[in-house]
């Protein structure tokens, strides 16, 4: 049987956090869960395709918008469960084992447990509070990862081919069908260390309400880049 598993990088000029985030899926790769790996890339200028060439992985140019880039490789992703993960998000040492025992839930999309490369009391709070949102609300977003089979995917829709709010809208389509993983995954802080914790928080917390209340997510992407 071959491996189960596509694993999806949306990427835009990802080379300088891509080592990391590849050398976590290797333990996956030895246990034969990865069928593949595909970089959905946004239009980079720098060493990604190479890197993809590299590594063996399938190199998928998309227009730009990381719902529209993951919408793009999923329908081009042959495994029969898809992995989605930020470009510059570890996984925990261990997790394939997890991942593993989450294919007995075909019927549940899997999450895991968020932290930043950094601990200070903000970058705390703040994955602290994903987490609660996702364990309480069932609103997991997108760097916190997404493990779901090819059925519930396609039965929910998937992606929206749209540039921004992508995860939010995922996560209301799947609502009551999230599965927390206890695996932790480390994503780059670099937004929030460039734009400051609480400047970022709130831009962030300001673009879903809009997005809520109807905006259109390509403004609302303008406005985010």
């Amino acid at each position: 049987m071959r491996a189960p598993v596509s694993v999806i990088l949306p990427t835009l000029n990802a080379a300088p956090t891509l080592g990391p985030t590849l050398a976590a899926l290797g333990e996956a790769l030895t246990e034969g869960l990865i069928r593949e790996v595909i970089f959905a890339d946004g239009g980079s200028n720098d060493d990604t395709a190479q890197i993809a060439e590299e590594v063996g992985a399938g190199f998928l140019p998309c227009p730009r918008g990381r719902g529209t880039q993951m919408a793009a490789a999923a329908r081009q992703a042959q495994g029969r469960w898809l992995l989605f993960l930020h470009a510059d998000s570890i996984l925990q040492t261990g997790w394939s084992g997890t991942v593993a025992d989450h294919l007995r839930h075909p019927d549940k999309a899997g999450y895991f447990r968020l932290a930043f490369d950094e601990t200070t009391l903000p970058a705390r709070s703040v994955a602290g509070w994903a987490n609660l949102r996702a364990r309480l609300f069932g609103l997991p977003y997108g760097d916190q990862g997404v493990l779901i089979s090819r059925r519930l995917y396609d039965e929910t829709g998937g992606y929206d081919d749209i540039p921004l709010m992508e995860d939010v809208a995922l996560a209301r389509k799947l609502r009551g069908k999230w599965r927390a993983l206890p695996v932790r995954i480390t994503t780059s802080a670099e937004k929030y260390r460039r734009d400051g914790w609480i400047r970022r928080s709130f831009k962030n917390a300001g673009l879903v309400l809009r997005y809520r209340l109807g905006a259109d997510p390509r403004k609302l992407a303008r406005e985010y880049r």
